[in-house]
């Protein structure tokens, strides 16, 4: 498979993720945000695992759940703390800041080099994505920004290490092992912090299963697949994706106004998300690195 087809196919997971913002305001209900990440995540981790029929082994078991907190229980809960206390621009706008952290993180890490191209590739698109989400209202709350960039870190620091560290298996196994294990990690979290769920609807239950199984196990094996195929930068800058597929929803769905700052924001984005791509598949000599060979497929 091309490296053109890696990155087409692993930028479907962050444009899937852009529903997330529709599917929660719209479909489940607020203010509870642990437990809704517990059953994002527990419930598709032992999906894959009863569909992969894969352990994992005793030796991976702490990296397992040091994965499933940086991509997933860390994350999510940072990722809601900053939503609720910042504008929705703002925090995504702090979420793009990934890209440069993975590019910090790789070099530290797994020894990638830091190449000019990749670092002003992702600084422009974290301006394009402030000029796409951020209004003139927006306010910056100290706790909310710490959220938001810790949020941004975890993310960032379970990008490289998953690259680091690949285990001899299939992405859904992976995917299983990181799900299940962060899971588990929010499930007593929730239960500690927030109170017990209402009743759910039928669209309440619509949505967690498009987040879990499509938001969640679908998208992230396709995720943690470019992972190790791809740069780490390559793939963060990927994540990019994810706020132009959420306004462009929020235009169609919601019929929210579309300013053309915001239509220049888009351009911006997607032109350093190209950028990207090219900058990070460049050596430090100037030729072509090598696409990385998929893992072997363990026996379930």
């Amino acid at each position: 498979m091309s490296r053109t087809t890696d990155i087409l196919l692993t930028a479907l997971a962050p444009a899937v993720w852009g529903s997330t913002y529709l599917v929660t305001t719209e479909a489940l209900p607020a203010g509870y945000p642990v437990t809704l990440a517990a059953l994002r995540a527990l419930p598709a981790g032992l999906l894959l695992l009863a569909v992969t029929r894969c352990l994992p082994p005793r030796a991976w078991l702490g990296r397992a759940f040091l994965l499933g907190s940086f991509n997933f229980a860390l994350f999510w809960v940072l990722l809601f703390v900053a939503a609720y206390r910042l504008p929705g621009g703002v925090a995504a706008t702090l979420g793009a800041l990934q890209a440069m952290m993975v590019i910090v993180m790789a070099r530290g890490w797994l020894g990638a080099p830091i190449r000019a191209g990749a670092v002003a590739a992702a600084a422009t698109g974290a301006v394009g994505v402030a000029l796409l989400l951020v209004g003139p209202e927006a306010r910056l709350d100290p706790v909310g920004v710490a959220a938001g960039l810790g949020g941004a870190a975890s993310m960032a620091a379970g990008t490289v290490l998953s690259r680091k560290w690949q285990p001899p298996v299939s992405a859904l196994s992976f995917t299983a092992w990181q799900l299940t294990a962060g899971g588990l990690i929010l499930l007593p979290l929730a239960l500690i912090v927030e109170p017990p769920l209402p009743p759910l609807s039928a669209t309440n239950l619509g949505g967690l299963a498009w987040l879990g199984i499509a938001g969640a196990a679908a998208t992230y094996a396709i995720w943690f697949r470019g992972i190790a195929r791809l740069e780490p930068g390559a793939v963060s800058m990927l994540g990019m994706m994810s706020p132009v597929t959420a306004v462009f929803l929020g235009w169609v769905w919601l019929g929210q106004s579309l300013s053309p700052l915001q239509g220049i924001g888009a351009v911006i984005v997607l032109g350093s998300v190209w950028a990207g791509q090219r900058a990070n598949r460049q050596r430090a000599d100037g030729t072509l690195a090598p696409p990385v060979a998929p893992p072997a497929k363990a026996a379930a």
